[in-house]
């Protein structure tokens, strides 16, 4: 059974805490205690009701504010998938929290509310998720029930948010009228927006085929662990661990060791501890390799005829998440996939306005959810793609070397 990650994001008040409550709770994937909890908690317990949004707003603060100001992860799943579902803040300053929630996504429900149609968050949302290149968007048109399930209404929001999907490039969209206080067309379809004759909600989350979105074209491996038992009886045995992000990889094919270059070929793949033939992404693998070269964690193991770019120097967008600015010249550890190496952020290039894509002049400092086009400096050089070609493979983020805390989300160019 696989597993469809997916974000929700939206305005605040555009009701995402309750669409993702209303999910669990019509799905039977909430436990017995925990709706007893918040039966007790709920603001309408007298008339018998709950309040469906308490069951992501996990925070004292979200509760006492009315906005989730965190990205809660929530898990369930139905005889047809996995599902994870991160629920990112509505307001602009947790532009960071957004990026982090979406930078995994396969989906993004983006919800408008009925009565407002498309707004500047809705667009910066859109924006984001372009950049992070989420692949499948679902625009979920909330709050029918109080434009008394307009079909006009509707219709005008689809021809509104058609032409921004069109300006960012969204591909794969799809457009759903809801009430998720109401529970119309998330599980079921509803009676009262008889005139809509897509998917309920669900029925879109399980049949979004996300097979198609693994590139198995561009085969990239990085090793997360060299495997030496040195044993009497494995004495020899030299395996590389991790799991292949991309690409398929066979017995007998030449590889190279990247950023070393070494070359080699593939003697043998093992999976759960017996060996294959291939394997592919997302699989998790052991490589063994035909000669004993100097292979380390994180170096990535490629295709000798499909190769990624091996620079010490990157362009990259940058979400920076510190809350301490950034100032060109500061050092920080930056990590790619399994692969660690010291960093200098050179220079900024531009900073980008996230509600009008367009760019504005250099800061000095980069601010807290700050979206920055920056030049940065690694110590050695780095294997990667671009982020545009291969999600997988471009993204990276910095490291404060002093307190250890993620302080920038990168896309690298």
């Amino acid at each position: 059974m696989d597993i469809l990650r997916f974000i929700t994001a939206g305005s605040v008040d555009d009701g995402k805490s309750t669409l993702i409550g209303r999910l669990l709770y019509d799905s039977k994937s909430i436990m017995i205690d925990h709706l007893e909890a918040i039966e007790k908690q709920s603001k309408n317990k007298e008339e018998g009701e709950i309040d469906l949004a308490l069951l992501t707003d996990g925070l004292r603060a979200e509760r006492e504010q009315g906005i989730t100001i965190d990205v809660a992860y929530k898990y369930f799943s139905t005889p047809k998938r996995k599902f994870i579902i991160a629920d990112a803040p509505g307001h602009i300053q947790y532009t960071r929290n957004m990026v982090t929630g979406a930078s995994n996504s396969d989906l993004a429900i983006i919800l408008v509310d009925a009565r407002h149609g498309v707004i500047e968050q809705t667009r910066r949302h859109s924006i984001i998720a372009s950049l992070l290149n989420i692949p499948h968007v679902v625009v979920a048109i909330n709050k029918m029930d109080l434009v008394e399930y307009s079909q006009d209404v509707f219709n005008n929001i689809v021809i509104e948010y058609s032409k921004v999907a069109e300006t960012l490039g969204l591909k794969d969209i799809k457009y759903i009228p809801i009430s998720a206080l109401n529970g119309d067309n998330i599980v079921e379809k509803s009676d009262k927006i008889n005139w809509y004759e897509g998917a309920c909600l669900l029925d879109i989350l399980e049949s979004v085929e996300i097979e198609n979105d693994i590139n198995y074209t561009d085969a990239r491996f990085p090793v997360q662990y060299v495997i030496r038992p040195q044993t009497e009886e494995l004495h020899d045995y030299r395996g590389y661990a991790g799991r292949v992000i991309s690409g398929v990889y066979k017995k007998g094919d030449s590889v190279i060791v990247q950023p070393s270059g070494l070359a080699s070929t593939i003697s043998a793949i093992e999976i759960g501890g017996k060996e294959v033939e291939e394997a592919f992404a997302p699989q998790s693998v052991v490589l063994h390799l035909k000669d004993d070269v100097d292979v380390s964690r994180g170096d990535v193991i490629v295709k000798k005829e499909n190769q990624p770019s091996v620079e010490n120097e990157v362009d990259a967008l940058l979400c920076w998440m510190g809350n301490k600015p950034l100032v060109p010249g500061n050092k920080y550890t930056l990590q790619i996939n399994s692969r660690t190496v010291r960093a200098i952020v050179k220079e900024i290039e531009y900073k980008l306005d996230v509600n009008s894509l367009l760019q504005e002049p250099a800061p000095e400092q980069a601010q807290l959810n700050d979206i920055i086009k920056v030049k940065i400096k690694t110590a050695s050089p780095i294997p990667f793609d671009s982020y545009k070609k291969l999600r997988v493979n471009g993204g990276a983020i910095l490291i404060d070397e002093t307190s250890h805390v993620t302080v920038g989300a990168c896309m690298i160019q």
